[in-house]
């Protein structure tokens, strides 16, 4: 068989496409490798030996940083960041399928917070909270409630004002998801579904949301991932705590050693695990509703 000679532009593209591959995840190769240095190694090559070493000190602690009870802060945010961006992205999705007054203006004003610089959106919502302290405080004190006075603190934490922030990030993404998924779902499946009999709930449950599965799954994880990486939009909506992305940026200009290449690496496998697991159970998902759709 003859190859047929490549078009003119392949070689372009190829080279292109391979340095966006070695700009995409070379950093991050770089940042594993350096982090199984020896106990003496430092932040740049050469490479000084082979060990878990670093990744044992950084288990021990990084000075004053409980990096523990941060990693369970983000994992704690992240998950409830993915089940709220899930429930109302489909939620919303089974909504606009039909025509709402008011729909489009709705459906740009959530979209509108991708394009908001992500700093202007965590300092405004800072300050929305900052502002709800106030109120709260001038209410307890017309009250007389002193004791509660003394022992209120802020109104922002991590499931308020961080938890908000995340969510003006992932639910668009969520969103536009959903939409492309139902603008391609045929609704004859729950027709069908109806004229056997099943209520509304019994044709989600077992026809809508079995056909939707992978693409739900999908939302999962850009709302956990997102949320996981998420720094501008935290950090000034947050409050007294920190989570792992932050004290991950403070540790760069205070710890000296790999160490800090041990934590980059720990945060980027989690990610790499919820993305497999995501994919994993999303290829699941897929065969069953081949499956399914196979005659008797």
């Amino acid at each position: 068989m003859v190859r047929s000679p490549r078009a003119p532009g392949f070689w372009p593209l190829a080279l292109f496409f391979a340095a966006f591959v070695l700009f995409m995840y070379g950093p991050m190769l770089v940042i594993v490798v350096l982090s199984f240095q020896g106990p003496e190694g430092g932040l740049t090559f050469p490479l000084r030996g082979l060990s878990v070493h670093w990744f044992q000190k950084l288990a021990a602690g990084l000075g004053v940083v409980d990096i523990g009870a941060a990693l369970r802060r983000s994992l704690a945010l992240g998950l409830a960041v993915m089940s709220i961006t899930v429930v109302f992205s489909v939620l919303a999705g089974l909504a606009f399928r039909k025509r709402l007054s008011g729909g489009n203006t709705l459906f740009y004003i959530v979209v509108a917070s991708l394009i908001m610089p992500s700093i202007i959106v965590s300092l405004g919502i800072g300050l929305e909270f900052r502002l709800l302290d106030s109120g709260l405080k001038k209410v307890l004190e017309l009250l007389g409630m002193a004791s509660t006075l003394e022992g209120y603190g802020t109104a922002l934490g991590l499931f308020t004002s961080a938890l908000g922030a995340h969510l003006t990030w992932t639910l668009p993404f969520g969103l536009l998801i959903m939409f492309a998924v139902f603008n391609r779902f045929n609704p004859a499946y729950e027709e069908a579904a109806r004229d056997l009999g099943a209520t509304p709930w019994q044709g989600f449950r077992h026809v809508v949301l079995p056909l939707i599965g992978p693409a739900v799954v999908g939302v999962g994880m850009f709302g956990f991932t997102l949320s996981w990486d998420e720094i501008a939009r935290t950090s000034q909506a947050i409050g007294d705590v920190n989570t792992l992305p932050l004290e991950l940026q403070g540790l760069t200009t205070t710890v000296t050693t790999p160490a800090i290449y041990a934590l980059g690496t720990v945060t980027t496998v989690v990610s790499f695990l919820v993305m497999a697991l995501a994919l994993g159970l999303a290829s699941w998902l897929g065969r069953r509703q081949k499956q399914g759709r196979r005659p008797a």
